[in-house]
């Protein structure tokens, strides 16, 4: 039986006017033979932090767009993964916070050294392309909950363009 570490997590679903999608491509350092694969921007809380407080800081550092928690507004959508990073096994617990954007140049300058070895690009993905790629995305239902996130009560609008 694989023990997996605890951890909670933020994630963005950042949208823009052409309601396209960003998302990260990554690998595993530990693994890089394991391919590639697509997420959001996002990632673990800090002690003491707030899932809101995590999103806001997470998608400053790893896109250079500033919001305060109050325009993250709630999360759109909870859910649990398990994955290995690293040689780790995490079972994560993770809600999203959809954010709109006219558009957004993204700013990587505020990557971990962690997300500098194990990011190698990102690009804006519009809702067909998501569900009809052959590409691995996580979560793996994302097309779905980003449909979910779109046609909810809960949209949110990222301030003025960027």
């Amino acid at each position: 039986m694989t023990v997996h570490t605890p951890r909670r997590a933020a994630r963005v679903l950042l949208v823009d006017a052409a309601g396209r999608l960003l998302l990260f491509r990554g690998f595993d350092p530990a693994r890089p033979e394991g391919g590639r694969w697509w997420f959001t921007p996002g990632g673990g809380l800090d002690p003491g932090e707030t899932y809101a407080e995590c999103a806001a800081r997470e998608l400053a550092e790893e896109t250079g767009l500033r919001l305060t928690v109050a325009e993250l507004g709630e999360p759109v959508h909870a859910d649990v993964t398990e994955f290995s990073f690293a040689g780790v096994s995490y079972r994560q617990e993770q809600q999203f916070f959809l954010v709109r954007v006219a558009s957004h140049e993204v700013d990587t300058a505020g990557f971990s050294e962690v997300e500098r070895g194990s990011v190698d690009g990102h690009r804006w993905w519009s809702a067909q392309e998501l569900a009809t790629t052959g590409e691995r995305c996580y979560p793996s239902d994302l097309a779905a909950v980003l449909a979910d996130a779109l046609t909810g009560p809960a949209q949110r609008t990222g301030g003025p363009a960027c």
